[in-house]
């Protein structure tokens, strides 16, 4: 066998590499010994010249054989740091538009074997596909295909442009799913059994792709990890987009934001970013537009553009979109709280009831006894009710709003050294079965244990290969979750935040 794998796509011939699997960090054989990863093989034209700003359109094919040895460019040029402690290298060059192949049976399309497309989280304005948390070895190991995609971020793939495509991010995932459909039994998937997961932007995007009317059928099972999407209104995008264009002197149209340089762009996308997080006032405005359900949304993120994005998640489930589509969710216990010290200033001197209960009316009592053990007291409290409202409390209104669909909860509440917070980020490396992975301690502490990535992989696999979990499906009578801990049981769950889900303004 070659040590150079090679696949025809669509496009053209590519060349992987062979990697020697072996038992992983569980010590436990796998179904494959070995696998082959083919890197930055693009879907789509490079969004640049007068593609910039375009909806994205299939890869010309190219002749010879591609070397796929190698990540491609990333749409990500400045990391994200200050949000995810996940190692996302920014790589340059213009064809940011592609895909990560990773599978144990290149070349064999009788292999049919379940496939995973992963979608990368950043605040939908950072991250990359390139991270070694996300090689799919682990997958491999245990007979999953796994692929993995890139998107255009901030601006150049949501911002609002008058005579642009909207969403264009969005339509990159969807372009890249079509580009799976198409190749991956290539690669030995079945492109009958595909699962679309993320984590937090990309958790989001999972939830947008199952609630648009694009997206339909290029999938047939979801995992929501951390996913975060308040998508905003129509009025409110485009408000940006042509603050944006005032800031920079140009017409918000296509032509005359071409006439900035990917640098410029980025520079004023800060600046309104910045200018957002000015306008939010006093500590009572901040909450407030925390807890109003349509109030707190990312300038630059997944909006309701009336073609891609319809209707808001939670309508559209209750009409029953996304419905035939199985759907694992979950969230960390404490995503945001490592924010605490940055919140003790605003509480110092207040009486943290009454300033919440001006937003929140009686649930600020419910939400403050329910969090009394909080770390870090009343500044602890007011971290976590970010951790509550951005990532808890929408996931509870997206599985009550499913109804009878079939859906599966999560809790991840490991806490290492025993101390410690399961913040956001922190169920990744268990999920991929990467404790070793590159930074991976500064999340999971210095001797996580095996036994729990052991349960968590296993259980993702088992959902990528049936479309189910391995627990009791969620309904809000019984409430029973999956909490992923030391100890990890299926159990009644989340009963603070769907008191809230039920009582606070969606």
């Amino acid at each position: 066998m070659s040590d150079q794998p090679v696949v025809k796509t669509s496009q053209g011939s590519v060349r992987g590499v062979w990697r020697e699997l072996g038992s992983g960090e569980s010590g436990r054989p796998g179904m494959f010994a070995r696998s082959a990863a083919f890197l930055g093989i693009p879907f789509a034209e490079p969004p640049v010249g007068a593609r910039r700003f375009a909806a994205p359109v299939p890869h010309r094919p190219w002749p010879g054989v591609r070397d796929a040895t190698a990540y491609g460019p990333t749409a990500q040029r400045r990391p994200l740091a200050e949000v995810t402690a996940i190692p996302e290298p920014s790589l340059p060059g213009d064809s940011t538009l592609n895909v990560n192949v990773f599978t144990p049976a290149p070349g064999d399309t009788a292999a049919r074997l379940p496939v995973l497309v992963w979608i990368h989280g950043g605040g939908y304005k950072g991250g990359s596909p390139a991270s070694p948390w996300y090689d799919g070895a682990a997958f491999n190991r245990d007979g999953v295909v796994t692929v993995t995609l890139s998107y255009r971020l901030g601006f150049d793939g949501f911002g609002w442009i008058a005579d642009a495509p909207q969403n264009r991010g969005l339509l990159d995932q969807i372009e890249a799913l079509r580009w799976v459909r198409r190749n991956v039994a290539a690669f030995g998937g079945d492109p009958g059994r595909v699962t679309i997961a993320g984590q937090s932007a990309g958790g989001g995007s999972v939830i947008a792709l199952l609630s648009s009317p694009l997206a339909h059928g290029l999938f047939h099972a979801a995992i929501s990890q951390s996913g975060a999407l308040r998508p905003a209104t129509t009025e409110a995008a485009r408000a940006v987009g042509r603050r944006v264009a005032a800031l920079a002197g140009v017409p918000c149209t296509r032509a005359g934001l071409a006439a900035l340089t990917e640098d410029e762009l980025l520079d004023l996308q800060e600046v309104v970013e910045r200018e957002q997080d000015t306008a939010t006032g006093t500590l009572d405005d901040a909450v407030r537009r925390l807890v109003d359900g349509g109030g707190f949304s990312l300038p630059f993120a997944p909006w309701l553009d009336g073609e891609v994005l319809v209707d808001p998640p939670v309508e559209a489930f209750r009409a029953g979109v996304g419905a035939g589509v199985p759907l694992l969710m979950g969230a960390t216990a404490h995503e945001f709280d490592g924010a605490a010290d940055q919140f003790a200033p605003l509480v110092a001197g207040i009486d943290l009831e009454s300033s919440l209960a001006s937003s929140m009316g009686a649930c600020a009592q419910t939400y403050l006894a329910g969090t009394r053990d909080q770390p870090g007291g009343p500044a602890g409290q007011l971290a976590h009710l970010w951790t509550t409202m951005l990532f808890r409390v929408p996931m509870l209104r997206w599985a009550s709003a499913r109804g009878d669909a079939p859906t599966w909860l999560y809790d991840f509440r490991y806490r290492p050294g025993g101390d410690g917070l399961a913040l956001h980020c922190s169920e990744l490396p268990f999920t991929w079965d990467a404790l070793g992975a590159e930074r991976a301690a500064a999340s999971v502490g210095e001797d996580p244990p095996q036994q729990l990535a052991d349960a968590m992989h296993g259980a993702w696999v088992e959902f990528i290969r049936t479309h189910a979990a391995p627990w009791r499906a969620w309904d809000d009578g019984t409430s029973v979750a999956m909490v992923f801990a030391d100890r990890s049981e299926a159990r009644p769950a989340f009963a603070l935040e769907r008191a809230l889900a039920r009582a606070l303004p969606a």
